[in-house]
């Protein structure tokens, strides 16, 4: 039993790692978008629900005929597992080959044909990461059977105690050895699993005094009604339901807190993981010496879940990690406590039954987030989403026959029945007294969509955009700098421009200056309905016949648009650090950039404050996709670049010479701010402390080029520590 525990720990870890690496490779491949994001974790789930149905349902008809040993089965799947590391980046580039080919311009039908590919890609390896526990059962039954009635929670322990280090420790791998080099890691973990599971399989089987210890096992039977009743399959496929919808609204209500690092999302999954193990483990203990229902428990579920209401309140003064601890710590242990004790009860160490009841907790893992991403986040509060998610808990809590019979409720003793009551009062208080991270402003105007919360708030130069809690910018010459002086480096008159990332809309706003067709793409969709907070004439300027705003991702956008633009201007969403913003500084996206330019059009790359490393990873991979790069300070001397990256020579103008060459509608726009009394004092004022992209290189001359699986700026934990 002691090697299944390990071989279910390592398989837990690879199983996170590729989930992790999986999606962002896709996001890669096909956008960074929360359609794909969801169509990726959606395929995955159903990947492990196909598989432990299926497998289960094999297990049932052919467990009993098989003229070898279970583990056999077991260790073929692992291998198999192992290979599909290897094989799944490259299914992923194909189906970015199909789609190139096909020209879709249509959202809905790239989702359609992307998502379909996914599906093909990712299905068949998850479903046999699903088979694993079916398999695994049927193994145990065979040798250790006095093991068999409580397997499937000592598998589910040791699987999710993997998947915390798997929440972890392939950071710090991809930080080493990138995407593809810890993918190749995880492999060989499979392959570990695989070969020692086969030698165990080589020994001689079980001796008559273990045998006949196993027969003579005190073995614990669930009550005859939960073998009949189908309450625990319903309370399962909730408990996925609720699980994985809170995440969404947790991401949301934590991001203001812990930031945009992938580290921060990190915590979330390791901190859920590791409660949903300690929980696991009490009812491992519990579960030895009870059988009477836990009845407290569902009542408790539905007080955790509201825990988030009273840790994000901006009032209350506590760090991030320990909003995190405290907001979804209990709720998640006690969801490791329920779901192992239903499947174990309502299967009996059944790999058929488990698969089944797992599979049905996975349904209800696949549909939570689609009901809370596109339906409950969009149209109400965190508050009230989080309400909706624990109200079926709540309500057990209140009538505790329906998670039990009447027989069962009747004996339960009176004060725990008055605990329910309390607790699900307590609850209540939770929702009606909470705040938000949004009412800490007087003056704000908030928008949600199934991206982001977004935030428009302050007067004045002060106004501030945040998404997600994350401040993204704020009324700044910066911002109008990103357009004109590319603009005013062209060696023709431009006849359009691109700017990707909306924020306010001021870099927008100013290409719009210099009367040209301008096209914006913003991936949160809500966002360009604000530019009339920001900016007075912004409504009239979408309104323009010059303008033209997507909302997609910027990447996507330009791999699949079959037009060129004379600039295209770029400011990833801060900081530099966060999440996904290395798809849009790796050699990889400049490539892309490369071909969407007209010739002698400039590319305008925005690097805010950063570290000496990265700024050289970036200047580094600017200088091996482009011949000629200038650099420039911020206006404002805030710490930040604007690099000019061309196919051809960048001419050298004077600060005059660039104001002369601009319309009287952009030299207003540029000057609107100062910091200068004049623009050609505003402009010279970068261009004289104009930086070599090789000073900057030289600052961190070990840094590597950055690259889509080597995004030095989002993995740093031991660069910068140790």
């Amino acid at each position: 039993m002691g090697w299944f525990f390990v071989f279910f720990f390592i398989s837990g870890f690879c199983s996170i790692l590729y989930e992790i690496i999986w999606l962002r490779l896709a996001m890669a491949q096909f956008g960074v978008t929360s359609a794909l994001v969801s169509i990726v974790l959606s395929m995955f789930m159903a990947g492990l629900g196909l598989g432990s149905w299926g497998s289960g349902r094999l297990v049932h008809r052919y467990g009993d005929r098989l003229s070898i040993p279970a583990l056999r089965f077991y260790a073929l799947i692992e291998l198999l597992i192992g290979f599909s590391a290897l094989l799944v980046p490259h299914e992923l580039q194909w189906g970015r080959s199909l789609l190139e080919r096909t020209g879709l311009a249509s959202s809905l039908a790239y989702y359609l044909v992307s998502g379909i590919w996914v599906a093909l890609t990712l299905v068949p390896w998850c479903a046999l990461m699903g088979a694993t526990i079916p398999v695994a059962m049927l193994a145990i039954r065979n040798d250790f059977s006095h093991e068999s009635p409580r397997s499937f929670s000592f598998l589910y322990l040791s699987n999710v105690l993997g998947a915390v280090a798997g929440a972890t420790l392939p950071l710090l791998l991809i930080e080493l050895v990138g995407f593809h080099g810890t993918l190749k890691i995880g492999a060989l973990c499979n392959v570990f699993i695989a070969l020692s599971a086969m030698a165990l399989t080589l020994r001689p089987p079980a001796t008559e005094a273990s045998v006949r210890f196993a027969q003579e096992s005190s073995v614990t039977r669930s009550p005859r009604w939960l073998l009949r009743s189908k309450k625990p399959l319903l309370l399962l496929f909730a408990t996925g339901f609720t699980s994985m919808g809170m995440e969404m609204v947790w991401i949301r209500q934590f991001t203001p807190y812990v930031g945009t690092l992938v580290y921060s999302f990190a915590s979330i999954l390791g901190l859920y993981l590791a409660a949903t193990f300690l929980g696991s483990t009490v009812y491992r203990l519990w579960g030895r010496r009870h059988q009477n229902e836990a009845m407290l428990v569902w009542a408790l579920l539905g007080l955790g879940a509201l825990l988030p209401l009273l840790v994000t309140n901006p009032e209350l003064d506590l760090v991030g990690l320990l909003r995190l601890a405290i907001g979804i710590m209990p709720f998640s242990g006690i969801l490791g406590f329920v779901t192992p004790m239903l499947v174990d009860r309502w299967s009996e160490g059944d790999p058929d039954r488990a698969g089944r009841a797992y599979a049905i907790n996975i349904i209800g893992c696949i549909l939570g987030p689609l009901l809370s991403g596109f339906v409950l986040l969009p149209l109400m509060s965190e508050r009230w989403a989080l309400f909706l998610l624990a109200l079926p808990w709540l309500v057990i809590g209140m009538y505790p026959q329906w998670s039990s019979t009447s027989e069962l409720v009747n004996a339960a003793p009176m004060w725990q029945r008055i605990s329910n009551y309390a607790i699900v009062l307590l609850a209540m208080t939770l929702v009606f007294t909470g705040k938000s991270f949004e009412d800490q402003f007087v003056r704000r105007e908030v928008l949600r969509d199934n991206t982001a919360t977004i935030v428009a708030t302050g007067e004045g130069e002060d106004r501030l955009l945040l998404v997600n809690g994350v401040g993204i910018t704020n009324l700044t010459p910066i911002t109008k700098m990103m357009a004109h002086l590319p603009l005013a480096f062209l060696d023709h008159p431009p006849q359009n421009a691109l700017v990707v990332c909306f924020g306010m809309g001021t870099t927008y706003r100013s290409l719009l200056s210099w009367e040209i067709p301008s096209t914006a793409v913003e991936l949160v969709p809500n966002v360009p309905r604000l530019f009339g907070y920001y900016h007075a004439d912004g409504p009239a300027l979408l309104r323009s016949s010059l303008s033209h705003v997507v909302i997609d991702d910027g990447r996507r956008y330009l791999e699949r648009t079959p037009r060129q633009y004379d600039v295209i201007t770029i400011d990833p969403p801060p900081p530099v650090e966060a999440a996904g913003s290395s798809l849009l500084y790796s050699e990889e996206f400049y490539a892309i950039v490369r071909q969407r330019l007209r010739t002698g059009g400039i590319f305008q790359q925005w690097l805010p404050r950063a570290d000496a490393f990265v700024r050289a990873s970036v200047a580094r991979a600017l200088k091996e996709s482009f011949p000629y790069v200038r650099v420039f300070p911020s206006v404002e001397g805030e710490g930040g670049f604007h690099f000019l990256a061309c196919t051809h020579p960048i001419s050298d103008r004077t600060a005059e010479q660039l104001v002369g060459r601009m319309p009287t509608s952009a030299l207003t726009d540029m000057m609107e701010w100062g910091p200068e009394q004049s623009p050609e004092r505003q402009l010279a004022l970068v261009l004289n402390r104009e930086v070599s992209l090789d000073q900057i290189i030289a600052q961190a001359p070990d840094a590597p080029a950055l690259k889509d699986d080597r995004p030095v700026n989002e993995y740093f934990l031991l660069r910068t520590r140790w």
